[in-house]
């Protein structure tokens, strides 16, 4: 499971450093084929994912939306429709769960999340031997490490 996660995580650095290497040579273009590289990479590891915009994926549970080149974490809270758990890890990849459900997560680093479900709905997070890391109450938001969270149950 770690090296899953390692893997997926390694991928998807990559093809951030690509994209920010893409967008200072030229602009739009270039932003599309870095975005486009890291969905490929996201795809390549995780097979049951969709491409459904030019920077999102379906996932089990909701989407995963992709960062354009040059992402700057600002550590804001983050838009997130009635109904939804809302996760941004330290790179800029945004999920976006409307389903209930326990869920494989590969986010990484220091991020933001926007728990808002129906108030009182309990998300929980997990490590990666499969133990409870944290809980949070709906309606809330927040700042978390995503590194350590290996699944996540939005209800």
């Amino acid at each position: 499971m770690a090296l899953r996660k390692g893997l997926a995580v390694a991928a998807a650095s990559v093809a951030a450093l690509v994209g920010v290497a893409a967008a200072t040579a030229s602009a739009t273009p270039a932003s599309a084929s870095a975005v486009q590289q890291q969905i490929d990479a996201y795809i390549s590891t995780h097979p049951e994912a969709r491409q459904i915009d030019a920077d999102t994926l379906s996932i089990p549970g909701g989407t995963l939306t992709m960062p354009a080149p040059g992402f700057e974490p600002t550590g804001a809270a983050i838009s997130c429709s009635s109904g939804h758990l809302c996760v941004q890890d330290g790179d800029g990849h945004t999920w976006d769960y409307y389903y209930c459900g326990l869920y494989d997560f590969t986010g990484a680093g220091d991020g933001v999340f926007n728990n808002n479900q129906t108030s009182g709905t309990v998300a929980k997070f997990y490590n990666s031997d499969g133990s409870l890391r944290w809980t949070n109450t709906a309606k809330d938001t927040g700042t978390a490490s995503w590194t350590p969270v290996y699944k996540i149950r939005p209800c």
